[in-house]
Formats: structure tokens, C-alpha cells, sequence
């Protein structure tokens, strides 16, 4: 039994904060480095779960098509921002997705799809109410995907 395994397609989420160009560059380096394509994706937040905290002046499947919309156009710009890193890093192919639902379970389920080798992913270091309410994206992700999770600590990585 090898205990290399190759890395054919890595998959990194992105929130469009001002970390996800730095996350998105540290991805690339990596699937450069094996020579591997790369699935930039965004999910957009079902808000049917958040349904009973705030009483929006738009119908949700309204609110939900915006910002989906928005998110194909941001993914768009953003991949193309991207694509000459990639190029130089050694990246095999460049694709992106925008996926509407829970985070963590889309980012787990596109992978599986995809058959993933590795996702490469941020932390936000959430703590106190926020991650009550929230949970940890990255701790959803590495406790059920079914292939390797890389997370980056955008803060501390780079100092």
C-alpha cells in the first residue's frame, strides 16, 4: 500500500472577504505544485433555516435568486483575477462553481462530486454568539469530508 497520494483536484471555498484572494492564492500554490485543477466555489446561504429572526421586505426565493446572481457575477471577476496566478503557479485548470445552500454541507457534497483530493480552505475564528449560531465552517468540513481538509488561518499565516 502507497502511502503517497496524488492530488489530481483541489477545491477551495471562497466568502469574497478580503482573505479569500490570499486563501485562493495559497490553493493555487498548492495545486501547482502537484500539477492539479483547481474548483473555486462560493455557496450562497440558504436562509430558510434563519427564516425566524428577521422578517425581510423581499420573499426569500426572491432574496436567495439576488444574491445568487451577484455571487455568479463576484465569482466570475474573481476567477478571472485569478487566472493568471494559477497560470504561473502551475494550476492544470481553473474552474468555479456558486452552489446555494448550507456551507459546509455543499462545500463536502461538491467535493465528493468532484472527487476532491484536498480542499484548502480559511478559518474565520469565530468565537463566543457568533459560533453558536453559526458553527465553524472549516470544523463542518473536516469532520465529514471524505478527503483531506488544509485550513489557513488568514490572520497568522502571513505575518
Amino acid at each position: 500500500m502507497s502511502i503517497i497520494h496524488e492530488i489530481h483536484n483541489v477545491v477551495t471555498p471562497v466568502d469574497f472577504s478580503d482573505n479569500s484572494k490570499l486563501i485562493a492564492e495559497s490553493a493555487a500554490y498548492l495545486a501547482g505544485k502537484f500539477g492539479a485543477s483547481m474548483h473555486l466555489i462560493f455557496v450562497v446561504q440558504n436562509f430558510e433555516d434563519y427564516s425566524g429572526f428577521f422578517v425581510p421586505q423581499m420573499t426569500l426565493p426572491s432574496l436567495e435568486g439576488e444574491l445568487a446572481e451577484s455571487a455568479e457575477t463576484k465569482m466570475a471577476s474573481f476567477s478571472a483575477e485569478m487566472k493568471e496566478f494559477c497560470e504561473s503557479a502551475g494550476v492544470k485548470e481553473l474552474k468555479y462553481k456558486v452552489l446555494m445552500g448550507d456551507v459546509g454541507e455543499k462545500i463536502v457534497e461538491y467535493a465528493n462530486d468532484v472527487e476532491a483530493d484536498l480542499i484548502v480552505m480559511g478559518t474565520h475564528g469565530y468565537k463566543g454568539l457568533e459560533k453558536i449560531m453559526f458553527g465553524s465552517v472549516a470544523d463542518k468540513v473536516v469532520r465529514a469530508a471524505s478527503c483531506p481538509v488544509t485550513t489557513i488561518n488568514p490572520y497568522t499565516c502571513c505575518e
